[in-house]
């Protein structure tokens, strides 16, 4: 397949390019002594800087391109903009990955010959399949490094994280330039004390959040990996961001005599089984607890007088709770050492089929251990509490076992385990039942327990109603609101020792060493998101000037702020910078990313363009120098003492530069950021800065999709961006992305129409070359002709269309007034001028090709650059080309312009339909002569 378009294409990319470094195109500083911008003078925007653990890929430059489009029409504004980017390196996955290719080298040589047809072991096969998705199908590492590129012979050195740090950021940067982003390339840098300059304003930062009260330390309950030892942030996850810990009351059902046998050798201590559930108000009504008959339980010690039996993975979360006494783990707590799991026996499920149990609060003195089959291991504790006057579900199962005699013989179910034990009314819902799951399953029909889509909507109806209008008929709170009685029948079980406080995460957690996630109790320093002070800041502004693009993402950052209570922002393995009173513990990745935008209008002056600040920066100023004082006056304005060692005149270029272009105008990210590191960096400025230089806008978008399938590289489906330029140019990819979408919805990257418009884009240079040959054989004169006005009034109605799209950053909609519309309206045009016979206009064509591709620069910068100087502009359009003016759209003529174009389409298909029918008519005819 001949690339010769593309090749053509990627030239004038290439001498672009080279025309922008030679130029130092998008390096923007702040006029000396300017002070404070107005609104409208400067253009301030931000991504987040990506994690340093491969390469950017589709979906970075997706988001990134957000961003791009922004600071493009912003600049044919004639806004002074500011595209800054960073690396981030901060957390854990560099070192785990690092440690991981040491592991790998030590057991199976450098380079390693790995063992065939053997897998990594994995608690969960879908989990596995997650993170083979994400790795290309590799679980080693190295072989991971080597689907990025890296040959052989450099992967050893990636044994040392310092090595990431070297490689990836300059890579990173590289593609970023190949793409054409209009980044002051002076201010990039990368994260943690490998950067002495970043890890000092960083320190600064935790040190003022400290003395505001707005970190504190103790135990708190955390996501946690065990194979890593420590807390496991969104970051530091292959699956599960934004998952946090959920709170369950752990009901214990005592077995009582006679034992099941594989829990006979238990000795003297009482024994449990323990079901995790949502809503303890709601045990007095048990008849009957629930057990699958293909688990296998296991029975762990809790301490010497009690034994619980659940799943080993509830188990193993339970083991990383060291209750205490008034958690209602017995009088004694879990005296297990943390994370120690000691297993008692195994317990098949079908030995607790009609399991005697005494079950806190039930109304029948003695209950027993049913069959339920579609009890699932991933969740809870596997053994689950049955209240068939409330829970659709369990009304179900119970009405199954009753009239299904075959069923309960097969699970050895005696009929006295189940036919006496009918529904308790608990909860009196006013005007509907007292036995509402029995209610709801008659009027909807439900047949029988797997009924699922039937007993999804039963259990809606119960639980709303039950919860908003229902009354407590039975128990100490009896009389009660339901929805008041909840944690005092909870905190009433607890204390007299029939329950338990219980956490586990919400979903799957995976950690990046591919750990299974568990709630621990951990000493940790935590942010104290959710203040309600605090949060009310936060809040006021989220819901009034605060610019979010789309309703849907106010409303979520609202619910995050809702639900967002606390914030662990510290660890103990990984990189990243230390706690500036604590050097025991490093500040984690999503805790030192909040407000380092304010840190880019001054890393330039502080670093000199290098990542790291290796050489100093041109201000001369060392970083130790960089003290509290001067932090405080550089972004807050206080003054500094005698003792700072910085003159007065390098302190305030420092500060100029930041009030000058702070605060950001704007922020862009995917839509997965919200629920922390967006709503996080609201919090934090709120914290440190005054309300004027709090951020004035993030916008959010949805994740991309490849030909409307997820990106993975283990099926294929994917791209680096390097690779997507290569395939298609800078200008292609750009203009694919614009196209894809908008939405928080997830968006679509097309291959074969990136194809497609690369034909398509060469195709309009080549008709612009023509152009611009035969110009001067074309009409000239007065503009009088209807088809001239008309189409220099259409211009001008998408260059309103434009405007209006660029400015609520709907970039697919402005991409299709700019380009294809336009060019539909260009193409009416030249069809007109044919039937008159006169051709187009000199002075209407030349406007439309300076307009068109003025109109495409935020886009499709290369080429448009490229047509800039083809019409003879002096310099370069990134410095001197400005939005185009519309004059008033005259719009009766617009519309009739319009109407034409559109017959003059139905015309044409007719008319290729008619020569179709034709030359098939005469084809038949001559296979019959």
């Amino acid at each position: 397949m001949s690339t010769k378009k593309r090749d053509e294409l990627m030239a004038i990319q290439d001498g672009v390019q080279q025309l922008w470094e030679a130029t130092h195109a998008f390096e923007v500083d702040a006029p000396a002594g300017e002070g404070q911008a107005k609104a409208d003078e400067t253009y301030f925007v931000t991504f987040p800087y990506p994690y340093m653990n491969g390469k950017l890929h589709l979906g970075h430059a997706f988001t990134i391109t957000k961003a791009e489009f922004a600071v493009g029409y912003q600049r044919l504004k004639g806004k002074k903009c500011l595209f800054p980017f960073g690396w981030h390196c901060t957390g854990m996955p560099i070192k785990a990955s690092a440690d991981k290719i040491k592991k790998e080298m030590a057991l199976y040589g450098n380079p390693p010959v790995f063992p065939e047809d053997v897998q990594e072991e994995s608690n969960d096969k879908k989990v596995h399949a997650k993170i083979a998705a994400k790795s290309g199908g590799e679980t080693y590492q190295w072989n991971i490094m080597k689907q990025l590129g890296i040959p052989d012979d450099l992967i050893p050195k990636f044994a040392e994280a310092e090595q990431w740090l070297e490689y990836f950021p300059p890579e990173g940067m590289a593609h970023m330039k190949g793409l054409g982003c209009k980044v002051d390339w002076r201010r990039t840098f990368i994260t943690t004390p490998a950067n002495p300059f970043y890890d000092s304003f960083v320190r600064w930062q935790f040190t003022l959040l400290k003395e505001k009260n707005k970190i504190k330390f103790g135990k708190r309950y955390t996501i946690f990996s065990p194979k890593d030892g420590q807390p496991c942030m969104d970051h530091d996850r292959s699956k599960g961001e934004g998952v946090g810990p959920f709170d369950y009351t752990l009901i214990k059902m005592e077995v009582l005599d006679p034992k099941p046998k594989s829990l006979s050798s238990i000795g003297d201590r009482k024994v449990y089984l323990v079901a995790a559930t949502m809503r303890p108000e709601t045990m007095y009504g048990q008849t009957n607890c629930w057990v699958s008959p293909t688990i296998t339980y296991v029975a762990v010690a809790i301490n010497d007088k009690e034994v619980f039996v659940c799943t080993r993975r509830a188990a193993r979360n339970i083991s990383y709770q060291p209750f205490q006494p008034d958690s209602g783990l017995g009088v004694h707590g879990n005296t297990q050492p943390e994370g120690h799991c000691e297993v008692l026996a195994e317990v098949p499920g079908m030995e607790l089929m009609g399991c005697k149990l005494k079950a806190p609060l039930a109304g029948y003195k003695e209950i027993y251990a049913l069959p339920l089959l579609t009890i699932k291991e991933n969740k809870g504790t596997g053994i689950v509490t049955s209240v068939p006057s409330d829970a659709p579900d369990d009304f179900a199962g119970l009405r199954d076992l009753k009239k299904k005699k075959p069923l309960r013989e097969k699970y050895g179910i005696t009929d006295e385990m189940v036919l006496p034990f009918d529904p308790i009314p608990i909860i009196d819902i006013p005007g509907y039942s007292n036995l509402s799951a029995e209610k709801a399953c008659d009027d909807l029909k439900v047949a029988s327990q797997n009924d699922a889509v039937k007993l999804a909507e039963a259990k809606e109806i119960c639980y709303q109603k039950g919860f908003s209008t229902g009354i407590m008929l039975q128990g100490t709170f009896k009389g009660e609101a339901v929805k008041t009685v909840k944690d005092k029948v909870r905190d009433e079980l607890v204390a007299a020792g029939e329950a338990a406080l219980y956490k586990e995460p919400e979903k799957l957690v995976m950690s990046r060493s591919d750990d299974e996630c568990v709630v621990a109790l951990c000493d940790q320093w935590f942010l104290t998101y959710g203040e309600p002070e605090w949060r009310k800041q936060v809040s006021d502004y989220v819901n009034s000037s605060f610019e979010c693009f789309d309703p849907m993402t106010k409303k979520r950052f609202n619910e995050t702020l809702d639900w967002l209570h606390e914030h662990a922002c510290s660890r103990q393995y990984g990189l990243g910078s230390r706690m500036p009173w604590d050097d025991e513990w490093l500040i984690e990745s999503l805790s030192d990313s909040t407000i380092y935008m304010a840190y880019y209008t001054v890393a330039h002056l502080l670093q000199g363009g290098t990542m790291k600040g290796e050489g100093g920066g041109p201000l001369g100023i060392k970083v130790e120098e960089l003290t509290r004082e001067v932090w405080d006056h550089i972004f807050l304005g206080t003054a500094v003492s005698a003792q700072c060692t910085i003159s007065a005149e390098k302190l305030a270029i420092l500060r100029n530069e930041f009030v000058y272009f702070y605060p950001m105008d704007l922020r862009v990210t995917g839509k997965d950021l919200v629920p922390n590191h967006l709503t996080y960096s609201l919090y934090n400025h709120v914290a440190i800065f005054p309300p004027e230089m709090w951020p004035r806008a993030f916008r959010a978008n949805g994740l991309l999709q490849l030909n409307h399938e997820k990106m993975s590289k283990s099926t294929g489906n994917f791209l680096t961006l390097q690779d997507s330029i290569k395939l298609y140019t800078a200008d292609i990819t750009r203009l694919a992305c614009a196209d894809a979408g908008d939405s928080l919805e997830d968006a679509n990257f097309e291959q074969a129409a990136a194809d497609s418009q690369l034909v398509h884009m060469h195709a309009e240079l080549d008709w612009i070359s023509t152009v611009l040959k035969t110009l001067p054989s074309m009409r000239a004169g007065p503009i009088e002709d209807f088809a001239d006005r008309a189409f220099l009034t259409c211009i001008d109605h998408y260059i309103r269309a434009s405007e209006a799209a660029y400015d609520v950053m709907n970039f697919r909609e402005a991409l299709k007034a700019s380009y294809f519309e336009l060019q539909g309206a260009r193409d009416t045009y030249r069809d007109m001028m044919k039937l008159t016979q006169k051709g187009p206009h000199r002075d209407v064509i030349m406007h439309y090709i300076s307009v068109q591709y003025l109109l495409l620069a935020p886009i499709c910068p290369h080429i448009c650059e490229h047509v800039w100087k083809l019409i003879g502009n002096e310099g370069s359009l990134m410095a001197n080309g400005r939005w185009p003016e519309a004059k008033d759209v005259d719009v009766p003529l617009f519309k009739a312009f319009e109407y034409i174009g559109k017959m003059a389409h139905v015309f044409r298909l007719r008319i290729n339909a008619a020569k179709t029918k034709s030359a098939k008519g005469k084809g038949g005819k001559g296979k019959k002569g």
